[in-house]
């Protein structure tokens, strides 16, 4: 069996939940490939079966798996793609001198009044650097439906819905405890700490124990993103 390289880098797959009033959850961690459809199928299969309906919207970057993974389980779901990760693509198709301009050029689609202005946006956008940058604009316009859905929802929302950054930056990776197998281990997360896990600090020593030796550094551990919306109360059964 043939494996993509992407796909045999094992990592953390998160899953963060959005209240109809804004709030985050954590959901659903554990390990995975990041680009394997499987991966991302089983952790959210699990879900379901703990109970979890199907969201209204999830939101993640352009990783092949988590997309493929949702339409296997909840096919339902409507799609949203990270502004965050779409302009940094975007821009890397770019050359230097051209990306101060065009990042605040993406800057007037997603942060537009409505849907109406950020699709005239676009149509800016393409006039001013399809000719010369023709792959840099097919990652915008060919996405376009994906990247202007969080317009669909109360605008109140839409800061929680454009990106999954901000999910991303209350994370921390620390070392867990031994948990009965070997190999890479999760994080612990405890709620109540805004999904971020308490540093655990040794104790004081003994008079006459000597500190153990120096241990290398762990390797952060890679985190793939992925938040899903709730079904507001008014739709669900």
């Amino acid at each position: 069996m043939r494996i993509r390289l992407g796909e045999s880098k094992a990592c953390v797959l998160v899953l963060i939940g959005v209240r109809a009033d804004g709030t985050k959850e954590l959901i659903a961690m554990d390990e995975g490939y990041r680009e394997s459809g499987e991966s991302w199928a089983g952790l959210l299969r699990d879900c379901a079966r703990r109970g979890m309906r199907a969201p209204v919207l999830a939101v993640g970057d352009g990783a092949l798996g988590f997309w493929n993974g949702l339409r296997e389980v909840f096919p339902d779901t409507a799609e949203q793609r990270c502004w965050v990760h779409k302009t940094a693509n975007v821009l890397d198709a770019l050359p230097k001198s051209a990306q101060p301009a065009a990042k605040k050029a993406l800057a007037e689609i997603w942060g537009a009044e409505d849907k109406d202005h950020a699709q005239a946006a676009i149509r800016a956008f393409d006039k001013a650097y399809g000719a010369k940058f023709p792959k840099a604009v097919k990652k915008v316009t060919d996405d376009q439906d994906v990247l202007l859905a969080f317009y669909e929802f109360p605008a109140e929302h839409w800061i929680h819905l454009r990106t999954t950054n901000p999910i991303e930056s209350t994370f921390r990776h620390r070392p867990a405890a031994h948990q009965g197998h070997q190999g890479r281990r999760l994080p612990r997360c405890r709620a109540g700490h805004d999904v971020q896990a308490d540093r655990v600090r040794p104790g004081p020593l003994a008079r006459g124990q000597r500190a153990p030796p120096g241990r290398p550094r762990a390797r952060r551990a890679r985190f793939e993103r992925g938040a899903l919306v709730e079904r507001p109360a008014a739709v669900a059964a």
